[in-house]
């Protein structure tokens, strides 16, 4: 379900959860950050259990965002690489910042902790 925010009504901090928070979003960007240039049917084997539908349309996405930049060659077959704008290179180092929050707090319990009233 894709929601209609008005983007210029949104709070930074949720533009930013909106942009990286697909399914597919953040592992696309975690596979970009490696590669840096990637071909359409490499970065799909990389994505296990993705239709060939969704990854397109996350890659459209994300290059609406700005943080996804698609070159096509004029070649015959046709050549299209994938890689990360200047933008979402700016967002790599935030997602490894999110991903160790995540590595840190995963047994913590939270969710998973059941409240008892006294």
């Amino acid at each position: 379900m894709k929601y209609n925010f008005k983007m210029d009504e949104l709070c930074p901090a949720t533009y930013a959860f909106q942009v990286i928070g697909g399914k597919w979003n953040l592992p696309i960007l975690a596979i970009l950050s490696e590669d840096k240039t990637i071909r359409y049917n490499e970065l799909k084997r990389k994505l296990h259990g993705i239709t060939g539908t969704m990854l397109t349309n996350c890659l459209k996405d994300l290059i609406d965002y700005g943080i996804v930049h698609r070159e096509q060659y004029n070649e015959v077959p046709p050549r299209v690489e994938y890689s990360l704008t200047a933008s979402g290179e700016k967002l790599v180092p935030l997602i490894e910042s999110i991903v160790s929050w995540g590595e840190d707090h995963i047994n913590s319990g939270g969710k998973h902790t059941s409240y008892t009233s006294s």
